[in-house]
């Protein structure tokens, strides 16, 4: 499987490794993904996602339910 967010879509971006002599060398920036499992108390079942620390933040700040009617919206979340 990718490393994506579900949630957010974030995905790893690239960019430069940069030495004390300023040569450049390419690196990627992986997101920082977590498997976690949300229960949904309106559907009355478990789900496991896979999402990023920001998109966890979001999820105790509005609510899971909220998050994936986001998500399904912005179109990652297909489920």
């Amino acid at each position: 499987m990718s490393r994506v967010c579900e949630l957010t879509g974030k995905k790893a971006i690239t960019g430069n490794h940069v030495s004390f002599s300023n040569k450049k060398n390419k690196r990627k920036f992986n997101v920082n993904l977590m498997r976690k499992r949300f229960y949904i108390p309106e559907e009355d079942k478990w789900i496991t996602l896979k999402v990023s620390t920001s998109a966890l933040k979001n999820i105790n700040k509005k609510g899971i339910s909220a998050v994936l009617k986001e998500a399904k919206e912005k179109g990652f979340l297909t489920k």
